[in-house]
């Protein structure tokens, strides 16, 4: 899965494996002790865990998928380009909206969007999207790290039930000091005074694309909603969210079959309209299934090495001889080179006792500490496609001592408002 850029096979094949070869052999220790039906029931446990964020992201993807269908992220994006800002405010406004608008939407659907500003803008200027990319890393992976919304680590420890919604909101001077810290020192490199060529772009959002995103919002407060007051999980509300857009969508589709134009039938016979009405279904099918099926074989293999009993060391050594705040500031620091869903899956699986601060502390750490390298969160990977040749691992390399200082900064802030 680390060297996924590099060998280019997708990071959902080899966990999907080895989830099941973990499982036949916990499966082959319970049988030889006499407990199989015990292997079965924590395999159970397992998928109905993966089963309840396989739904929620599946809805929440959904819904991010169709707000860019209907052209409000290519909007923001013209109307961000167009504006006539300096290189350095550009900089400064593309971090700012990644940090407050990842809570929502996720890291890795705000990286990008924020990411073709910069490469748009930036053409022939490699320098300012590389920094410009490692800032909009940064900011929104800081920004994800106090919403249950902004990233898969966060969700996982909401659902679990160990920090209720509001509780998040306690980590957002944590995570802006994060990002801020590591901004401020990248901004001095960025020459004051120098504009971009100006470029204009008219991108009109399609009907129906206002109330999708208000559709989206009305979601997330229905979820707050079922699980605050009546203990539901969060994926109910999700699912009955996507219930909402699949019924809206069938009006949409209506209406622009209204006045769709059958293309002519090319000579050969086969032809690809480049516009169709809306369907609802294609959004649903370009859900990011590669992390669905990822998140799957993690689950699985995260679990099948608990119920082998590897967990339950790997906790005593973490959580009783470093200490939680060591243990949970090492976790982000892993969380850079591994991916931070397992990471934090084992953590959770673990279950140690330690204070809420410090589950506090764990969700800011493993959403932050995957800031430090370019391969440490899939906002960075993605942004690494997004700009080849300007951002590189190694251009985010040059910065990590930057980003590492917001790191610390980050968890100094935290032990100081909300104590350990």
């Amino acid at each position: 899965v680390i060297v996924e850029e590099v060998i280019h096979l997708r990071k959902s094949k080899p966990v999907i494996v080895v989830a099941g070869i973990i499982w036949v052999l916990v499966g082959v220790a319970y049988v030889q002790s006499g407990q199989g039906e015990a292997a079965t029931h924590l395999l159970r446990h397992n998928l109905l865990e993966y089963a309840e964020m396989a739904f929620f992201l599946m809805a929440a993807m959904a819904y991010v998928n169709v707000i860019d269908e209907r052209g409000l992220f290519q909007a923001l994006r013209a109307r961000l380009v167009a504006a006539g800002f300096s290189f350095r405010a550009l900089f400064w406004l593309t971090g700012l909206l990644a940090f407050f608008i990842s809570p929502v939407a996720d890291n890795l659907a705000t990286a990008l969007v924020m990411g073709a500003v910069v490469v748009a803008v930036g053409a022939g200027n490699p320098g300012f999207v590389a920094l410009s990319c490692i800032n909009i890393v940064v900011a929104a992976n800081s920004g994800g790290a106090f919403s249950p919304f902004g990233d898969i680590t966060t969700l996982m420890v909401w659902q679990k039930g160990l920090v209720s919604f509001f509780e998040f909101f306690a980590l957002f001077v944590p995570s802006l000091v994060s990002w801020l810290i590591p901004a401020l020192c990248m901004s001095f490199a960025i020459p004051p005074g120098e504009n971009p060529a100006p470029v204009h772009e008219d991108v009109r959002v399609k009907k129906g694309g206002f109330t999708v995103l208000a559709l989206f919002l009305l979601t997330i407060a229905l979820t707050v909603a079922l699980h605050h007051a009546l203990h539901l999980p969060p994926f109910l509300g999700m699912m009955t969210g996507l219930g909402f857009l699949m019924s809206y969508g069938y009006f949409i589709r209506r209406r622009e079959l209204k006045t769709w134009e059958m293309p002519a039938i090319a000579p050969s016979g086969a032809f690809k309209a480049a516009h169709k009405p809306f369907d609802v279904f294609i959004s649903i099918k370009r859900v990011e299934w590669d992390t669905l099926i990822f998140f799957y074989g993690i689950i699985l293999c995260v679990g099948g090495l608990g119920a082998l009993g590897y967990l339950s060391g790997l906790s005593k050594f973490f959580y009783t001889d470093l200490g939680p705040t060591v243990a949970n500031t090492l976790v982000g620091i892993l969380s850079a080179v591994i991916d931070n869903i397992p990471v934090m899956f084992a953590v959770l699986s673990m279950n140690p006792e330690m204070s809420h601060n410090q589950w506090l502390l764990v969700t800011l750490t493993a959403g932050i500490g995957g800031s430090m390298l370019s391969i440490g969160s899939a906002a960075g990977v993605a942004l690494m496609g997004q700009a080849r040749g300007a951002y590189t691992f190694f251009s985010h390399l040059k910065w990590t001592w930057a980003v590492a200082l917001g790191y610390a900064g980050g968890i100094v802030a935290h032990l100081v408002l909300n104590g350990v």
